[in-house]
């Protein structure tokens, strides 16, 4: 059985590279194959994790616009949903340890029911062969929202050492609970925290109502390795933000 967890924050708070160090933790350890779904349109991940070939320039909103607008024209005797299947496959960026599925683009205009009806049937099928799939989102979850990913078991929430970053946070866990997502724990994560937190911070923190999973310390390996192209699966393991996320990760994984 799979274990689902979506990574979500407003821009900036570097979600992607919480996302990438959790998967990481998960890959170091073990715990492997993973299924990495980047569902911002910004598409950060691959480089994150060393996935840039070409192939990821394929991704499902490419995919879902080619069947949105030549729906008509699948060849004769095969179901639309096979052939989206097939294309789907295409898309797919396969490694020894991590696959990856780009979300892509938003959707244009016109009606994607039917379309994102059978995605999320592909996505809960192709999730199942993984024993661990993380989501790195966009702020507004759009992919959940209109369930073109699987039910998620634990939403990490990101912020940065900023009362605004914890109030989006507290944003994007209520429009969960307002579209009665299928989420099973909310946790937070502070990254790029100081060693030593105000007490105005600390105050919202504690009132914020959401589970702490742990902070992440500002560590000037990340933004180097960044800048000079590597990826964060080469941070060395005594990295301060690697050791950080790893015990981050046993207290997501641990439900």
């Amino acid at each position: 059985m799979s274990r689902v967890i979506a990574i979500a924050g407003k821009g900036g708070t570097g979600k992607t590279t919480i996302a990438a160090l959790f998967i990481r933790s998960l890959v170091k350890s073990g715990k492997r194959p993973v299924l990495a779904v980047d569902a911002d349109p910004d598409t950060n991940l691959p480089a994150a994790l060393g996935l840039c070939a070409e192939k990821t320039l394929a991704t499902i909103g490419g995919t879902r616009e080619d069947f949105f607008a030549h729906r008509d024209q699948v060849p004769a005797g095969m179901p639309k949903e096979a052939w989206l299947e097939m294309q789907l496959a295409q898309a797919l960026v396969e490694s020894r340890e991590i696959d990856l599925m780009v979300m892509g683009r938003p959707e244009g205009p016109g009606c994607y029911c039917y379309i994102n009806n059978m995605l999320r049937k592909y996505l809960e099928s192709l999730g199942k062969n993984y024993p661990f799939v993380v989501i790195d989102n966009e702020a507004g979850l759009e992919h959940l929202s209109r369930r073109t990913a699987q039910a998620v078991d634990t939403l990490v929430l990101v912020s940065d050492y900023s009362l605004n970053g914890l109030r989006a946070a507290e944003r994007v866990r209520d429009l969960a609970s307002e579209m009665k997502l299928q989420v099973g724990r909310v946790l937070l994560v502070v990254n790029r925290a100081p060693d030593e937190l105000s007490a105005q911070f600390t105050s919202a923190l504690a009132s914020n109502g959401i589970e702490l999973a742990g902070r992440v310390p500002v560590d000037p390996l990340v933004p180097e390795f960044e800048i000079a192209a590597r990826t964060v699966m080469e941070l060395p393991d005594g990295s301060p933000a690697v050791r950080a996320m790893e015990q981050i990760a046993e207290t997501v994984l641990a439900m």
